[in-house]
């Protein structure tokens, strides 16, 4: 069970303790919260802050939260905002409460001075693991590591790990789990965040990310801003979303996994390419491809059912941005439906043909539109099982792992991500706790 801090106020400060409670909303989120029944009110109003009652000081509160301190639940702190005129030491309630937490020495803040002392003193209690890829992007390394550490470190108390040829990022996140971590951190392109993940797919420890890779398709589709001062500053927010994950192979996979065009594609991009042109290099590396891509014999299995086509591309989707070209065709690609996104295509007689079809998809996937092509089978599916002839490359979240058949499963909301994306609603598991007002305030923000 999480800690607990213990939030009280004096009539005439409680809107001083709403309003301090709202500005930190962020770390008070990440502990069990305590007051009476007035200030859960007022709080349910503006934040998403669930605050357990007691009952008023004046009838016993004290006594109840003084119980729990003396009993050994875990109360790290409590905030007590106190009326500096009306209020004295003397008062009942606050004599109980300052004498048991000066026994149990429990910190009890009482104006906005001591009660910001305590914020800060939590943000750097809770313990960070930043997985640190020095190879990614065209950035000097160095400077980033020591952005992101004079960012992050007067909030968390941070570990730094570097991954090297030799040391897989997948093996240092559950070093970190085994370290009983609150925050693993992943900085590097999708490839390494897609490890980092594998490793804290249901965990219930969320994953922050700073993109430093060439195309960091994961961070744009979720809305993390691709530079590390604001995905920093994501972090440092702490809001979570949780979202799906899927496996392909058995290898965890958070973005999507592609045969035929996508990964043959990837694999002509080497890392030079990227280094030396960025996203151009994928441009580039596909454009060459089309001279290239042939049909192959497909053969899908899905709940037992199997069925044949020509495909000369296929794109299993967990997650996707715009950009993702060849994911697009079914509108928006959700990544908290439980669902994978499967797209089949066949081969455009032409490059201008196969251009004019990427735009009309590149189109689709920013207005978030569906769109139907004769060369295109697109549907939606929790597994999927697929066959190949010849043998196809296949590219896993940017990564090329091997030739056909795989087998994806996606694993529904899986995975806890720190992520501005749908920050202005409220969190998905806490949906089905609305009353009538506030559902219908939520479907009118996603209108």
């Amino acid at each position: 069970m999480s800690a607990i801090i213990v939030l009280l106020a004096d009539e005439t400060q409680q809107e001083t303790l709403v309003n301090f409670v709202t500005q930190h909303e962020n770390v008070l989120s990440h502990y069990r919260l305590i007051g009476v029944d007035n200030l859960a009110g007022s709080l349910k109003q503006k934040t998403w802050l669930n605050v357990e009652t007691v009952l008023p000081l004046q009838q016993g509160g004290d006594i109840v939260i003084a119980s729990k301190i003396i009993t050994g639940e875990e109360i790290v702190a409590v905030i007590y905002w106190v009326d500096p005129i009306k209020t004295t030491l003397y008062e009942l309630p606050l004599l109980t409460l300052f004498r048991v937490c000066n026994l149990h020495n429990i910190p009890i803040a009482t104006n906005t001075g001591t009660a910001e002392a305590i914020i800060v003193q939590l943000r750097r209690t809770r313990s960070a693991y930043l997985i640190f890829n020095p190879v990614s992007g065209v950035g000097n390394a160095n400077q980033d590591l020591l952005l992101i550490r004079q960012l992050l470190e007067p909030y968390f108390h941070l570990k730094v790990y570097l991954t090297t040829p030799e040391t897989d990022p997948t093996e240092l996140a559950r070093e970190a789990l085994e370290q009983q971590v609150d925050l693993v951190i992943a900085s590097g392109g999708d490839g390494t965040v897609s490890a980092v993940a594998g490793a804290v797919i249901n965990t219930n420890i969320p994953l922050g990310i700073i993109p430093r890779g060439t195309a960091n398709a994961f961070s744009v589709a979720l809305g993390i801003p691709t530079n590390t001062q604001g995905a920093c500053e994501v972090i440092i927010a702490g809001l979570i979303r949780t979202i799906d994950a899927a496996y392909c192979n058995g290898l965890p996979m958070i973005l999507l996994a592609g045969i035929g065009f996508e990964a043959e594609t990837v694999s002509k991009a080497d890392r030079d390419a990227k280094k030396r042109w960025g996203p151009l290099a994928y441009i580039m590396a596909g454009w060459q491809q089309l001279n290239e891509q042939t049909d192959f014999e497909t053969e899908i299995e899905i709940n037992g059912e199997m069925s044949q086509f020509e495909a000369a591309a296929i794109t299993v989707a967990n997650v996707a941005p715009a950009t993702s070209v060849l994911a697009q065709g079914l509108g928006q690609v959700i990544p908290d439906d439980g669902l994978l996104e499967v797209l089949m295509y066949t081969s455009p007689v032409d490059k201008m043909q196969a251009l004019a079809g990427m735009v009309r998809l590149l189109g689709a996937g920013l207005l978030k539109t569906e769109l139907q092509r004769d060369n295109m089978i697109g549907f939606r599916t929790q597994s999927i099982k697929i066959t190949t002839n010849p043998p196809q490359k296949v590219v896993l979240d940017g990564e090329i792992i091997g030739t056909t058949p795989i087998e994806v499963k996606c694993v529904s909301r899986g995975l806890k991500i720190l992520s501005p994306a749908f920050s202005s609603f409220p969190p998905i598991e806490e949906i089905a706790t609305l009353n009538e007002v506030e559902m219908d305030e939520y479907r009118e923000q996603i209108n």
